[in-house]
């Protein structure tokens, strides 16, 4: 697909991830509707893209909300006539045991992250099959292999896998095609705006460095090529960084050792109870330590338009 002139919807696409293929997007000519529940980063994403396009809509939206996704599915049509492509990107990061896990955190994870592509996907369908467009689903690495301290996160991506690859079979033959992409790590800024439980400051050091380290981390311009090149060849599936690769490979061929080496993870992790939430900030109380092994993760959330990442 070329991508020039077409209209591309991105959830999430205020910041991180949706910020960076916002860009790609645009570099390639595409005409951009971006939603955020931010009506003030959704502000900030628009300025940041006035230098690549002046074709952008943003919308506030909750993707959990059916009506809201409906409303704003409209205001896209109403806008540019038409849909040829649908980014669900949106989604939320909650770190912890899950002895410090609730009912909640589970129910918020799949709204986002599993009924906001149902929400988005159901709404701009029948625009889709018109254009024979294209969907890409942002799912995980989680969504292939369960780790530890991210499990509310992995069973939405467990979800949206399952989605996904079902919608592809569904659609093959509308002309419709449908892209899952399981990234591992990405340097985003996302640990950022990820919260933090159990033994908060001791989550958020491993989170944060984690995602901010070369080899073992995606630069999110890389990512986001990778994605929109995907999209543009409608392929079934991409698997984003070596490490990702390795253990989809490795969990696909020997899930009962993967778990278990899992586990053997899970054992270096921290251990706490703590069930109330705490971001970034007051997780790590910036601490000079952690400030500086997370330095590439700090920039990258500088670029991308991570809330507070200038402070």
């Amino acid at each position: 697909m070329d991508f020039a002139g077409k209209v591309v919807f991105i959830t999430g696409g205020s910041r991180g991830l949706g910020i960076a293929l916002a860009r790609q997007f645009a570099r390639q000519g595409a005409r951009l509707a971006l939603c955020s529940r931010s009506e003030e980063e959704l502000r900030t994403a628009k300025e940041d893209l006035a230098s690549l396009t002046d074709a952008v809509l943003t919308i506030p939206c909750n993707v959990a909300s059916a009506a809201q996704v409906e409303e704003t599915i409209a205001a896209v049509l109403d806008r540019f006539g038409r849909i040829d492509v649908i980014v669900n990107n949106a989604g939320i990061i909650t770190v912890g045991p899950v002895q410090s896990m609730t009912r909640e955190d589970f129910t918020v994870a799949m709204n986002t992250m599993f009924w906001g592509p149902v929400n988005t996907t159901l709404a701009a369908l029948p625009h889709l099959e018109k254009t024979r467009g294209t969907i890409v689903n942002i799912t995980s690495i989680g969504g292939k292999a369960s780790v530890p301290h991210l499990i509310p996160y992995c069973c939405a991506k467990f979800a949206a896998v399952a989605f996904s690859e079902g919608l592809r079979a569904e659609l093959c033959c509308t002309g419709v095609k449908v892209v899952t992409v399981v990234p591992g790590l990405m340097r985003t800024g996302s640990h950022r705006s990820a919260h933090f439980k159990g033994n908060a400051h001791a989550e958020a050091s491993w989170f944060g460095v984690a995602a901010s380290m070369p080899g073992l981390a995606m630069g999110a311009d890389r990512a986001a090529r990778r994605i929109v090149a995907a999209a543009a060849r409608g392929q079934a599936e991409v698997v984003l960084g070596v490490p990702a690769k390795l253990l989809a490979y490795f969990h696909a061929l020997c899930p009962g050792a993967a778990a278990e080496t899992l586990g053997l993870i899970n054992g270096m992790l921290p251990h706490g109870m703590q069930q109330d939430a705490v971001n970034w900030d007051a997780a790590t109380s910036r601490s000079r330590g952690i400030e500086v092994l997370t330095a590439m993760g700090r920039k990258a959330a500088k670029d991308f338009l991570q809330p507070g990442a200038a402070a």
